[in-house]
């Protein structure tokens, strides 16, 4: 299934404009980012790790005081952040390869980094780490339970995968983030499993 996680950046490229047309705009996703608000200072700096076209979570963000770095693979979605949003800062990237030199207090990987292999995902912690300071919050899903599956966008495969909740855990300790909530599956979120986090 590896060749399919490579695979990711080229399918959000081609299909960018179907993707931000499809992408709902409803912000079903509100909760959670108040509550990843509420852990951060007043006008706080925001890395979006893998930002897709800036709507609606970039969006949301900025309307609250939030400056926005977001960093996503596909061009052609950052094109779209820049024309909506230029006085954020955006770039392509591969999240795996993030060194920005820099130190965030809020970091946001939604519906993202599930996007890489469980390895990949791993070394994604240390990303996570390099660009906070103490206090920083982080904010990402990820899937329920340990494993790989290929979904579909608009009749291609799409790879998603995840590590199993110790693991998680695990590697939140390892670079000094405690948990401060965590829901499986959230019911009120379109069923996603969301992990929030601060650093000691």
């Amino acid at each position: 299934m590896a060749g399919e996680a490579e695979r990711i950046r080229d399918l959000y490229e081609r299909h960018a404009r179907a993707w931000d047309k499809d992408r709902s705009r409803s912000l079903f996703e509100k909760a959670w980012l108040d509550k990843f608000l509420s852990l951060m200072p007043p006008d706080p700096r925001v890395l979006d790790i893998g930002c897709g076209s800036g709507e609606p979570i970039g969006q949301y963000l900025i309307q609250q005081g939030c400056k926005i770095t977001g960093v996503d693979s596909a061009p052609s979605l950052i094109d779209l952040c820049r024309q909506r949003f230029p006085r954020q800062s955006w770039m392509v990237g591969d999240m795996r390869e993030l060194s920005l030199g820099d130190h965030f207090d809020g970091i946001l990987a939604w519906d993202s980094f599930f996007h890489l292999i469980p390895e990949d995902q791993q070394n994604m912690f240390s990303v996570f780490s390099r660009h906070a300071r103490p206090s920083t919050a982080l904010m990402f899903t990820s899937g329920s339970t340990h494993g790989e599956v290929i979904g579909d966008y608009r009749g291609e495969p799409l790879y998603h995968a995840s590590m199993d909740e110790s693991e998680f855990r695990s590697l939140l300790n390892d670079i000094n983030f405690d948990v401060v909530e965590h829901v499986v599956e959230d019911p009120n979120c379109t069923n996603h499993t969301i992990w929030l986090a601060q650093r000691r």
